[in-house]
């Protein structure tokens, strides 16, 4: 393959269900969580392959991404409105700096382990050779209610055609879509700019397209915040899947940490911890936590914060930040 693989990191969210580990001038890709480097720095070195590397962030995170990852080009996104107007102002931007090239872009903020250059080159290929969209599937181990599912259609060469996407599932359907071989859809995305501009000026984004040559960041102010999910892949066509079997975890909230620590008495233990007939908990903190006569908790304290809350319902987190977001206290 003869351009050059720009790898593109999204470093632009604060993680608010990760809160309060997680705050407005300490987003979660600035932390390591138990690892030895932040999950930013993870993430720019998994993609060291890459001939370049850009991270993609606002404003304020700016001198933060430098500081971490300080061999990566930084762009700083005008305005916070999702992944869709992200992705299309970066995809212009880098048409712009590095010329004809292939985008592999990813999140910042998840955990991964196997062999991500080889599933990275494989992508950055089909997106050449098909001159499509490109997303890659995690061939799932589990029937996960919390992720978007892929259905392919017939595989060849490494790859395969979207049939349909699916959102979060309950349960049982999503039981049923790990049986008919559905991949999750992990937000990992491989395109020419060329092909992502053109299939986003016939989207939502089309008000946008037709103004990144006149005005780059002023253009942000025609879109309304949506995901490159809603706004282009969905109808897109020639948009194509390439299967992963990597050990894949979005961090998004406090109950996803069973996944990846270590168990102490039945409990996922990030930082210091006593538990005293306590089981099935999720305790992180920068200090400690001691936990007694307690099951199915997150209890997660940092800093001057402390959250308590059932474990299926770590998600409502977001409603505390939206209060705290109110008082202007996150």
């Amino acid at each position: 393959m003869e351009r050059p693989i720009v790898a593109l990191v999204l470093a632009g969210g604060t993680g608010t269900r990760l809160y309060p580990a997680s705050r407005s001038d300490r987003p979660k890709q600035f932390l390591s969580f138990g690892a030895d480097k932040s999950l930013l720095t993870e993430t720019v070195n998994r993609v060291g392959f890459a001939d370049e590397t850009y991270v993609l962030t606002r404003e304020s995170f700016a001198d933060g991404v430098r500081e971490r990852v300080p061999n990566a080009a930084v762009l700083t996104e005008p305005d916070p409105k999702d992944t869709g107007p992200a992705l299309v102002y970066a995809a212009h931007r880098i048409r712009e700096q590095v010329g004809d090239c292939v985008l592999l872009c990813l999140p910042s903020d998840h955990r991964i382990s196997g062999p991500f250059e080889r599933v990275g080159r494989t992508a950055a290929r089909v997106a050449v050779e098909t001159e499509g969209i490109v997303t890659v599937g995690i061939e799932p181990d589990r029937p996960a209610t919390g992720y978007g599912y892929i259905k392919p259609g017939p595989s060849e060469n490494g790859f395969a055609p979207v049939e349909t996407f699916h959102e979060k599932p309950d349960r049982e359907t999503a039981t049923e879509y790990v049986r008919e071989g559905f991949y999750w859809n992990a937000g990992l995305f491989a395109w020419t700019p060329t092909t992502l501009l053109s299939a986003a000026a016939s989207s939502p984004l089309a008000p946008m397209v037709e103004r990144l040559d006149e005005d780059a960041d002023a253009a942000f102010d025609v879109v309304d915040p949506v995901s490159i999910d809603y706004a282009v892949l969905e109808d897109a066509e020639n948009v194509f899947v390439v299967p992963a079997a990597l050990d894949w975890d979005d961090l998004g909230s406090w109950d996803a940490f069973e996944r990846v620590l270590d168990s102490q008495d039945r409990n996922a233990v990030l930082g210091d911890a006593v538990t005293i007939d306590a089981d099935g908990n999720v305790l992180a903190s920068d200090g400690h936590v001691s936990a007694v006569g307690v099951e199915d908790l997150v209890v997660a304290s940092f800093d001057d914060r402390t959250l308590v809350v059932p474990k299926d319902e770590a998600q409502r987190v977001r409603e505390v930040v939206a209060k705290l977001r109110d008082d202007e206290r996150f």
